[in-house]
């Protein structure tokens, strides 16, 4: 992945943590690599991340599946975030606090009205699946 993938993925992201908006849940999320319609964040679980039974929640899950895919998008057609015509989000594991989460995120099409999109969130120390997501963005 490119350097100035990283750099692009770092300011796409930066612009939505200074934001007033719902996006600031994730001011804890680290981009580790970005370019090229992919991107590799990290983030350890905070209690601002848990549910009532001291997982992470299933709508921070869906938020970096959300969000974090977009960025990847944008390092491969840059400028273009689109609108998120179709989200589905996978749970398979639970993600406690202090553990480490790894967000890989992939554009696997970018087309003239869609893109599709592929996350996988993984423990980092055991590479255990949490959760898969898919994302289909209108582009046009």
């Amino acid at each position: 992945m490119s350097g100035n993938g990283v750099k692009l993925a770092e300011k796409v992201f930066k612009q939505l943590l200074c934001s007033k908006s719902f996006d600031r849940v994730m001011e804890k999320v680290k981009i580790v690599s970005g370019g090229d319609g992919r991107l590799r964040a990290e983030l350890v679980v905070a209690p601002e991340h848990q549910n009532r039974m001291g997982t992470m929640h299933g709508g921070m899950t869906a938020t970096l599946v959300d969000t974090l895919s977009t960025v990847a998008l944008v390092t491969h057609q840059a400028g273009v975030p689109g609108v998120t015509v179709d989200l589905h989000v996978s749970y398979l594991k639970a993600a406690r606090e202090g553990e480490t989460i790894v967000i890989d995120c992939n554009t696997l099409k970018a087309g003239k009205t869609l893109a599709f999109l592929d996350v996988e969130i993984k423990k980092k120390q055991t590479g255990e699946l949490i959760a898969k997501g898919s994302h289909t963005k209108y582009i046009a």
